[in-house]
C-alpha cells in the first residue's frame, strides 16, 4: 500500500498553479448524459473520483475519451442506452449518484445503488428522492438500491430541508428536461453549483438563479452538446493557502478565484496571515506577522467550508492561543484530531466541538492514517512542520481530490516522497 513520507521542511515559497475543482467536475461528467451530443469539458483534474465517473458513463454506455496531459474529457451521449449504474462502481464514491436525475431524465428509469465515498458521517440521500418524486417520479428504495421512474418529469416547487449541494444538483439536471418550470428554494448556494448551472445554460438548458437561495428550471424538449472550462478548485486553493500559513511560508496561489474563498481568507487573516491579491493570482504569507488562534464554525456556503475545517486545525495547533471549532455539518468530521493528537496535538473532541490549544509545543513525526480526503491532506501538512518523520497512510483519499499534490509541495520546498 503506497504512502507519503514527510519530513520536517523550511517554509513553503513559490508559486502553484490550481487545478479544475472536482466538486464541479463530477456533476458537470453527469449532466453530460442529457444530450445525444457530443460535450467536450476543458480543466478537468486527473483524479481517481473523475476516472470513476467516467467509467459510470460508460457503464450506461456514453462513449468517454479521456485526455488528462490536456486536461480534457470528451463524452459522446448519443449512444447512451442503459439504466442500471453497477453497485462495484458506485460504492467507490458519493458523487456517483449524480448521475441519478440525468439518467432519470433521458431514460425515463433509473436503478442505482446507494453510494461510497468518505465515511465523515450522516449523508443521506432521502432529499435527492424527495426531490424526483415532486417532478413525478415514482422512487422504490429497497435492499441498498433506488429504483425510480417516470413517463415525463413534470415541473414542480421543491422546497429542501437542508441546502444540500449534491440534492440542489441532482434536481436541477432533472429538471432541465422536465414539462413547465421548476423551482428549488432553499437550494445550495455554492460555487459549483453555478458552474453546473453555466455548463447546463451552455447545452440550452433555462436556469436562472444559481447561487442563491432560490434556483428557477424552465425545462426545455432537448439539449444539445457543448465545449466547457470547469472552474478552480477553491478547496485546493484554501489547502495550499492553510499549508503557506501553517510553514509560515509565501507563496503566490496561480488560477483561483478569491471570491470563492472568502471564509478562508478572513479566518486565516484573523489568524495574522498576510494575504493579497496580485495580477497574477493570490499571494499568502505566514511569514509577516506572528500568528494567533480564532474560532472556526462550519457553515453552507458562502460561511466557513466543512472540506477546509481539517486543514486549519493543523494550523491552529501552532499558533499561539486556544482555539475553538465547531463542525456543524458532519458528526464524524473530527476525526482527524486523533491522528494529530499522535503528533502531540493535544486537542479536545467533545462531539462536535474540538478545543485546540495552540503552540504549547511543536508536533513531532508519527505514523498517521489518513481517515478522509481533507483529513489527509491536514496530515500532510502536519507532517511538513513536524520534527523528524512522518508517514501517513491511507492515501487513496488524498489522491481523490488532490492533482499532483506531491508534485505541486515539492515544487514549493517541501520534503515528501510517495513510495510503495
Amino acid at each position: 500500500m503506497s504512502k507519503y513520507i514527510i519530513k520536517q521542511s523550511a517554509p513553503l515559497h513559490g508559486e502553484v498553479e490550481i487545478s479544475g475543482a472536482k466538486n464541479a467536475t463530477l456533476p458537470i461528467l453527469a449532466a453530460t448524459v442529457l444530450t445525444d451530443g457530443v460535450c467536450e469539458i476543458h480543466d478537468t483534474p486527473h483524479l481517481s473520483d473523475v476516472e470513476v465517473m467516467c467509467e459510470i458513463l460508460r457503464a450506461v454506455g456514453a462513449t468517454v475519451t479521456e485526455d488528462y496531459e490536456r486536461h480534457v474529457i470528451t463524452v459522446d451521449g448519443s449512444t447512451v442506452d442503459k439504466s442500471v449504474v453497477p453497485y462495484d462502481l458506485v460504492k467507490k464514491e458519493r458523487a456517483s449518484f449524480f448521475i441519478m436525475g440525468p439518467l432519470l431524465a433521458r431514460m425515463g428509469k433509473v436503478n442505482i445503488a446507494l453510494p461510497g465515498g468518505c465515511a465523515i458521517g450522516e449523508r443521506p440521500v432521502d432529499l435527492h428522492t424527495k426531490g424526483i418524486r415532486m417532478l413525478g417520479a415514482r422512487v422504490v428504495t429497497s435492499d441498498g438500491e433506488v429504483n425510480a421512474n417516470a413517463d415525463k418529469l413534470k415541473g414542480a416547487l421543491v422546497y429542501l430541508d437542508f441546502p444540500s449541494v449534491g440534492a440542489t444538483e441532482n434536481i436541477m439536471m432533472a429538471a432541465t428536461l422536465a414539462e413547465g418550470e421548476t423551482t428549488i428554494e432553499n437550494a445550495a448556494e455554492e460555487p459549483e453549483i453555478v458552474d453546473l448551472a453555466n455548463f447546463l445554460n451552455s447545452m440550452g438548458a433555462q436556469i436562472k438563479g444559481a447561487g442563491t437561495d432560490t434556483i428557477r428550471i424552465t425545462g426545455v424538449d432537448k439539449l444539445h452538446g457543448t465545449r466547457y472550462a470547469v472552474i478552480p478548485d477553491r478547496i485546493e486553493t484554501a489547502t495550499f493557502m492553510i499549508a503557506a500559513a501553517t510553514t509560515r511560508g509565501n507563496i503566490l496561489i496561480k488560477n483561483c478565484i478569491p471570491d470563492h474563498v472568502r471564509p478562508i481568507i478572513a479566518k486565516l487573516i484573523e489568524c495574522g496571515v498576510d494575504i493579497s491579491d496580485e495580477p497574477e493570482g493570490l499571494r499568502v504569507r505566514g511569514d509577516k506577522n506572528h500568528l494567533k488562534a480564532t474560532n472556526i464554525k462550519t457553515l453552507p456556503y458562502p460561511g466557513f467550508p466543512t472540506d477546509a475545517q481539517a486543514p486549519i486545525m493543523t494550523l491552529l495547533t501552532t499558533v499561539d492561543g486556544q482555539s475553538r471549532i465547531n463542525e456543524t455539518l458532519f458528526e464524524n468530521r473530527l476525526m482527524h484530531a486523533n491522528e494529530l493528537n499522535r503528533m502531540g496535538a493535544n486537542i479536545r473532541v467533545d462531539g462536535r466541538t474540538a478545543i485546540v490549544p495552540g503552540n504549547q509545543r511543536p508536533l513531532e513525526g508519527a505514523s498517521v492514517m489518513a481517515t478522509d480526503l481533507r483529513a489527509g491532506a491536514a496530515l500532510v501538512i502536519a507532517g511538513l512542520v513536524a520534527t523528524g518523520t512522518t508517514e501517513v497512510t491511507n492515501i487513496y483519499h488524498i489522491e481523490r481530490g488532490y492533482e499532483d499534490f506531491v508534485r505541486k509541495l515539492k515544487n514549493l520546498g517541501a520534503d515528501i516522497e510517495k513510495v510503495d
